[in-house]
């Protein structure tokens, strides 16, 4: 038999998202972690144009982008990614379990 966990079995991580963008009105965090829904994590910025957004997420390889006035962006402080099936590139980003 096969057990499957529940949600708060599985250790949930809290991963701090940011993005440098001066110039940027509106800023969007969007993955498989929220079903890349556009409107679900919207970011906030400071006053010197850093938009960050907290977000619990389990434990394993995510990927996401940023939606930066309409336009999909990659991080670009993160190298790591992997092709989609649009031709573009997502960012990948590895959780580790919580012990």
């Amino acid at each position: 038999m096969v057990k499957i966990k529940t949600r708060q079995e599985i250790k949930w991580r809290k991963v701090t998202f940011s993005l440098e963008n001066a110039d940027a009105k509106e800023v969007f965090l969007i993955g498989d972690f929220n079903k890349w829904n556009p409107k679900s994590h919207p970011m906030k910025s400071d006053e010197k144009g850093a938009w960050v957004r907290n977000v619990i997420i389990p434990p394993g390889e995510h990927e996401y982008k940023f939606i930066v006035d309409g336009q999909w962006i990659e991080d670009p402080q993160n190298e790591h990614l992997s092709l989609n099936c649009f031709g573009t590139y997502n960012n990948i980003i590895n959780v580790t379990a919580k012990k």
